[in-house]
């Protein structure tokens, strides 16, 4: 996809991540992109220093999101790239991490991109075109030390994602799924702790990985390059990677 001329929306787009692509698809010549994110004062003032529309929603309120793309679609016509891109930490293991810290991650890291999907795939489809960008995380490829909740939900993400491109591929609708390490948001600081990242990178960085990926249209996002070998020795012995991720573990623990 060439984002010249497109219609993009971006949850949580008032910083970060969700920020960062913003500027690079105004950048490449989008048409209108509207950042959507829960404070309507964060939101309004990002959409106001990029130069775009600025929309308040919960996107773990399935008609919050029925309205943001309903909306858009009045305001400057069909979707053509929705990036469903909220996301927080959640940490906790298992008996340290509460139900409700589950289901929340559960609700903003699954339930959040199955709304966004069953808003906005309709119109899409009935066009014959449309694209699918879901941001998970490397920990939904790998693990995140320390993160159950977030590992586990992100994970999940990921296979959403798998699922969507299957079912909906041959009606013309693209899906990548977008995982990252570390990027220095207000969510990862500059400093992950030792095994934790490959290297912080900028958001401006992630994003024009965005933008090449979504030129070539391939599933996996991966702004760290590294992720893709981690991922292929996983799949090669899956035993040898989980007694090193336990071996990691254990440095981690004693750093």
């Amino acid at each position: 996809m060439e984002l010249s001329d497109k219609v993009a929306v971006i949850t949580g787009g008032s910083g970060g991540i969700g920020r960062a692509m913003a500027k690079a698809f105004l950048e490449q010549g989008a048409r209108a992109v509207v950042l959507a994110d829960l404070s309507a004062e964060a939101v309004s003032t990002a959409a106001a220093e990029l130069g775009c529309a600025g929309r308040a929603c919960d996107v773990t309120d399935e008609q919050q999101i029925i309205d943001l793309v309903e909306w858009t679609i009045g305001q400057f016509g069909p979707i053509d790239l929705f990036c469903s891109n909220a996301g927080a930490g959640g940490e906790g293991v298992l008996t340290d991490a509460a139900n409700d810290v589950w289901q929340k991650q559960w609700d903003l890291h699954v339930m959040s991109h199955v709304y966004a999907a069953r808003a906005v795939l309709p119109s899409m489809i009935a066009r014959g075109e449309g694209y699918l960008l879901n941001t998970a995380s490397a920990a939904g490829l790998l693990a995140a030390l320390g993160s159950g909740p977030y590992s586990v939900t992100k994970a999940a993400a990921v296979k959403l994602a798998e699922f969507l491109a299957i079912t909906h591929g041959d009606e013309g609708i693209k899906v990548s799924v977008l995982c990252p390490q570390g990027v220095n948001t207000a969510m990862a600081p500059k400093s992950l702790g030792d095994g934790q990242t490959d290297g912080i990178i900028e958001a401006d960085e992630l994003a024009q990985v965005v933008v090449d990926t979504l030129r070539e249209e391939r599933f996996y996002v991966l702004p760290h390059p590294a992720v893709e070998e981690y991922v292929r020795r996983k799949g090669d012995n899956i035993d040898r990677w989980l007694s090193g991720m336990r071996r990691l573990r254990q440095r981690t623990l004693q750093g």
